[in-house]
């Protein structure tokens, strides 16, 4: 069969664009490319069509390559700013469209491909109109077509047909943008209707956006709730020249963030600004009341009564006779807090439970109320219905989504799994779905008809095939405060290598307390796409299938048989003391301990199995943030000045501050000697500070009081390790340095015929962090941080090539004295000085950096022409020829 080549559609100019980016890499990475040739379409925030170029689909943000960065002005880089941020001429909007590839218009589709897979959200996306779009020029779509889609849209027009065809819900008041505007709406009346407490949400959002919990009886709250769901705020000059100049830009950053704010551009006072020294600018000019109101805003804000009752999420679809079915639907389990956009899709901020923990019937009348909804509202191939269930029983669905979020945990994948699919078969199925659902149902019945058999017959010849593949164990997980972004990163190389024709990827999850006591256990697919390490620890402890899973997959076993071809266990398997039974090599996801001390390679040395990165030596070197820079420093390396303080010392010492004060100035760093991802990472400002994180990281009980939590500034759900000892570190800053950047840089080792080695070493990407320090978030949410990749060492090419050589070459000194092997990640600060000298101020050596899906390391290695599958098939090659 000619492969079909499938257009993903992925972008556009919701607030959702960065999850919709996320899900198109997770669609691109997991497309069975035996079946399928993927086209990258990027729709950007303008609603324009651009075939991209694949190098910049592995990119962390949007923001991070479109625009290019030379467009913005130097002040406004590290802000949320999207192309629609800049009044460009044709000319120019056609210059920065060709730096990423190639653009489209709706005329080209029909030569570039065959079907779109749909993975926009928001307007434009899933509100019918590119819908309407392929439909006009007759190209095949995945999900629901127009009419489905513009009701799974409109959240007010869904509460008008789902009392329509007697679904239970809960009593709402809609409020217009005009009458909000002009007064008429009545507090008193609603909370005399309503009740509290009070859910206010936009009518067009998707992904929490804009949602809060109005649980304090006052106009004020309720005024900001509903001004916050417009995407409109106001703030008086009096508090804004309070601000500090520091306050201001964060406040700045705040209000621009698409997410939480109100985006650019946006009217203050009725001007328009662009940009956020535009907006700046206007209000240090403004007296009394500033309104600001984004450009892309709401028209319609639903204030409903708080449901109190176990939230689900379920997803249906069809098989391949169209008939709709419920997948296992999870409950997510959370406070009071909103599930908002972080808990959603942040590794580790929430806990989905799947099935949901109730009767088997009872799971079986939510599976049923959310297909009669999904026939109801006339949905086709798959959607996502939220809703609750209550301690009386009632079912009350509340948020259909025609288009699910499709980040590799997702509830779309979450639920496939259940049945044993993993992404990859699940998206063939879907496609394999969408294209007989747009022949069934389509204007021109029976034009798909060869495509659709054509396609069946190819994955039919792919169940069959007898390729032997080397078994990759994947160790992911483990009990360190990394342990949910390890399997973040070892889900992305699964799925990597998942799609190759080379390995059959195996999932091993570390399972234990300390070095001295864990397990390996090879997992199923259901276990391995849990929310996060802890419900796939809690999976393998308390293993079952449940019986309303167990029935779904009796009932849908032909199908399920059709698309898995794989021949992973169906249950958790220790296979600890079977490794060399089990695996041909291991990939080592894991990190911080023991997967980066050396623990786990002194296991796979034992056994006589290769695998990536660095020995157990050189391991157990690196991840002592403290042992590492005090050697560098002997060999005359630049890094900052450091000292460890135990947690004897402060119990012991009633004036413990004046140890660390005769050494450091505030502001100075402290953090853990041996964690990673930003864990519990804190610029400390003053005593009381030092004293509060101190008492949090000393502190004897697992839990943390909540007065240290709001004094540290937690996030709902985010942890804070325990630990013995704290590094504490100088600040590093700019020194009068001209230019002054943080940067992290990747390396590559290559295996030579003579059995040496080369390095070869990855153009340095540029972190740009929000605040003083790089978040958890910057890192991993999506996005939600910015990385420019390469470094802007210097617009002159000869002078970047000078100053980049040398800052690689330092880089490429420390792995070597540190013996690192095959691959590693270093941090570094650079000062680039007016007389020309450059001083590289290296943080930490990561011998096992962070392999998820939009990590640094993919976009430097892009450059050089590796795609992410090329790149960990070079580590593995590595390491193979170390045995």
């Amino acid at each position: 069969m000619q492969k079909i080549r499938v257009g993903i559609f992925f972008g556009g100019s919701s607030r959702e664009r960065e999850i919709s980016f996320a899900g198109g890499r997770t669609v691109y990475d997991n497309l069975d490319k035996s079946l399928f040739d993927p086209v990258l379409i990027f729709v950007d925030s303008n609603n324009t069509l651009i075939q991209l170029d694949w190098k910049y689909i592995y990119k962390g943000t949007i923001r991070d390559f479109f625009p290019p960065i030379s467009m913005f002005p130097e002040t406004d880089v590290d802000y949320q700013l999207y192309i629609e941020s800049l009044d460009l001429t044709e000319q120019q909007y056609a210059d920065a469209i060709k730096t990423i590839g190639v653009r489209l218009e709706i005329s080209d589709l029909k030569t570039r491909i065959d079907l779109a897979f749909l993975a926009l959200h928001g307007k434009c996306g899933e509100d019918g109109i590119i819908q309407g779009v392929l439909d006009f020029v007759n190209i095949p779509y995945t999900g629901s077509d127009v009419s489905g889609s513009g009701i799974g849209m409109n959240k007010a027009l869904q509460k008008y047909w789902m009392s329509q065809s007697d679904f239970s819900s809960t009593d709402s008041v809609e409020i217009s943008r005009a009458d909000w505007l002009s007064g008429k709406v009545d507090y008193d009346q609603i909370v005399a209707r309503l009740g509290h407490p009070i859910v206010v949400r936009p009518a067009h959002q998707g992904s929490s956006i804009g949602v809060s919990i109005l649980d304090h009886n006052t106009v004020e709250a309720f005024t900001h709730s509903v001004d916050a769901a417009f995407f409109r705020v106001q703030i008086d000059s009096d508090t804004w020249r309070r601000y500090s100049s520091g306050e201001k830009v964060s406040y700045l950053r705040s209000l621009t963030d698409i997410k939480s704010g109100l985006g650019l551009p946006i009217y203050v006072s009725g001007q328009l600004a662009r940009l956020p020294s535009e907006v700046h600018m206007i209000l240090d000019k403004i007296e009394g009341i500033a309104y600001l109101e984004a450009m892309d805003s709401e028209h319609t804000v639903i204030c409903e009564s708080f449901i109190e009752g176990r939230e689900f999420s379920c997803v249906v679809t069809v098989d391949d006779d169209g008939i709709p079915y419920a997948l296992p639907p999870t409950e997510i389990v959370k406070g009071e807090e909103v599930y908002d956009y972080q808990s959603k899709y942040m590794p580790g901020r929430s806990r989905k439970v799947t099935p949901i923990d109730i009767a088997n019937d009872e799971i079986e009348s939510i599976q049923t109320e959310c297909v009669r909804l999904y026939k109801a509202l006339k949905f086709q191939v798959y959607a996502r219905i939220d809703g609750f269930y209550t301690s009386t029983g009632q079912i009350l669905l509340n948020d259909p989504n025609t288009t699910s979020g499709m980040l590799p945990s997702s509830f779309f994948f979450h639920q496939a799994a259940e049945l044993g699919l993993n992404p990859s078969e699940f998206i063939t199925s879907i496609i394999r779905n969408s294209i007989a659902e747009r022949g069934r149902y389509g204007l021109t019945v029976g034009r798909y008809r060869t495509l659709l058999e054509s396609l069946d017959i190819a994955i039919e010849k792919n169940k069959s095939s007898d390729d032997v593949k080397q078994r990759v164990g994947v160790i992911l997980g483990g009990y360190s405060f990394e342990r949910h972004i390890s399997v973040e990163s070892g889900r992305n190389i699964y799925e990597k290598l998942a799609s190759s024709d080379q390995y059959e990827p195996i999932p091993l999850f570390l399972y234990g307390e300390s070095q001295s006591d864990y397990r390996l256990y090879q997992i199923p697919i259901n276990i391995l796409l849990k929310d996060n390490a802890d419900d796939i620890k809690e999976s393998i402890v308390n293993y079952n299938i449940h019986p309303s899973t167990a029935l779904l997959r009796s009932q849908k076993a032909e199908m399920i048989a059709k698309y898995t071809s794989s021949n992973s266990t169906s249950q958790p398997i220790d296979v600890t003391d079977i490794l060399d039974e089990t695996i041909d090599l291991a990939f080592i996801a894991l990190h911080g301990r023991p997967g980066e001390d050396g623990t786990i390679q002194q296991l796979l040395d034992k056994y006589g199995i290769p695998y990536n990165g660095s020995g157990p030596q050189s391991s157990s070197q690196t991840i002592d943030k403290y042992a590492t820079l005090q050697l560098l420093r002997q060999h005359g390396f630049e890094v900052a000045d450091q000292m460890l303080y135990q947690q004897s010392e402060y119990e012991s010492q009633t004036d413990w501050y004046t140890v660390i004060e005769s050494r450091f100035d505030y502001p100075y760093i402290v953090k853990p000697v041996d964690d990673g991802c930003s864990s519990a990472v804190v610029l400390v400002k003053s005593r009381a500070q030092m004293d509060t994180y101190l008492q949090a990281i000393f502190r004897s009980e697992d839990d943390l009081h909540p007065d240290l939590r709001k004094a540290l500034h937690l996030a709902v759900n985010e942890e804070f390790p325990i630990k013995s000892v704290v590094l504490i570190e100088s600040l590093i800053q700019s020194n009068g340095a001209d230019h002054f950047m943080e940067i992290t840089g990747g390396m590559l080792y290559h295996r030579l015929p003579d059995g040496g080695h080369k390095i070869e070493v990855f153009e340095p990407s540029e972190v740009l962090a929000g605040e003083e320090i790089l978040s958890l978030e910057e890192k991993f949410l999506a996005g939600q941080g910015q990385n420019l990749t390469p470094a802007r060492f210097s617009n002159d090419r000869s002078e970047y090539l000078r100053i980049s050589n040398e800052v690689k070459s330092t880089l490429k000194q420390a792995a070597i004295l540190l013996g690192v092997e095959g691959y590693c990640r270093i941090d570094a600060f650079v000062r680039i000085f007016a007389d020309g000298r450059v001083q590289t101020i290296i943080i930490e050596i990561n011998s096992l950096p962070g392999m998820t899906p939009a990590t640094c390391i993919f976009h430097q290695c892009a450059i050089n022409d590796y795609k992410p599958y090329d790149f960990i098939n070079k580590i593995l090659n590595f390491g193979a020829s170390k045995a």
